[in-house]
């Protein structure tokens, strides 16, 4: 055999291997989820059934549409303002000259360098004086907080590429730097906007112990807390249902992620790369 080959052949092996070991723990969670029970799936008894996907669909002391729903809000609203401020902070660090740019951002990426668990004892007093505990407000305020560095260097990088003669062309022809950014600079930066949306989106979404802290019921819970809580009669782990509702929480990560990798490879790389 040639060289040639054994290296090919040798990728292969490895590249199947790395698609099955990060594959595997999904596709469990699918056959579990398929099963009454988690022995019965490896026993062959019980196997291709709907039941645990309807009992999570159906069941309302379980409240999983609720989670589910608190999710979607609470990740699609806090992501849209942090994409807002990270956008109007980058257009002013890039474009606006003001002593300190540097130093802004490193000091923005030295803040989001603690990690939540240390900030969550403040949050829960601070959010208790407020009256905002278990409701959608406690969530978003952390994570539009949480997402803004991320956001930022992202759309930093990515305003730092578009040519500062457009922003000329503009002055001269009487735009505001309002109108600068929402007509020129956002449009010509979509696809960076986009990924920064879309990261900021999923973090929110899958983000565990604010949410475990700062809400108490269904009516604000999210997804991944609610998960976590289910339990079944007399304190046993209903596997076959946690799996059903995992399967069907990724399912909206998922479809983003492959519909839209392009934009999130594009606008986390392009801002990175001159010319």
């Amino acid at each position: 055999m040639s060289e040639r080959f054994i290296k090919l052949l040798l990728l292969s092996i490895g590249s199947g291997f790395m698609v099955f070991f990060c594959l595997f723990p999904f596709l469990y969670m699918l056959l579990i989820s398929l099963g009454e029970n988690p022995t019965a799936v490896w026993k062959g008894t019980g196997f291709l059934t709907l039941d645990n996907y309807r009992e999570v669909l159906q069941r309302e002391s379980l409240h999983f549409i609720d989670y589910l729903r608190n999710s979607m809000v609470v990740s699609s609203v806090s992501a849209l303002f942090s994409v807002l401020i990270s956008s109007l902070s980058a257009y002013a660090v890039t474009r606006l000259s003001f002593p300190g740019r540097l130093f802004l951002l490193f000091f923005v990426l030295a803040v989001s360098l603690f990690p939540p668990i240390s900030i969550v004892g403040y949050l829960f007093k601070l959010m208790s004086l407020l009256g905002l505990i278990n409701t959608y407000s406690s969530l978003i305020l952390p994570y539009i907080s949480l997402n803004l560095p991320l956001s930022l260097w992202i759309l930093t990088s990515y305003f730092s590429q578009i040519p500062l003669e457009l922003d000329r062309a503009a002055l001269v022809d009487g735009a505001s730097r309002w109108r600068i950014l929402f007509r020129i600079i956002l449009p010509v930066a979509l696809p960076g906007v986009f990924s920064a949306f879309l990261l900021s989106f999923i973090f929110s979404f899958n983000e565990f112990i604010l949410a475990l802290t700062l809400t108490t019921d269904y009516r604000a819970r999210t997804v991944p807390v609610g998960i976590a809580l289910f339990q079944g009669l007399h304190g046993e782990t209903p596997w076959g249902t946690i799996m059903a509702a995992s399967v069907i929480t990724i399912l909206p990560i998922v479809l983003l992620t492959v519909l839209f990798q392009k934009y999130i490879i594009g606008g986390l790389t392009r801002g990175a790369v001159k010319g």
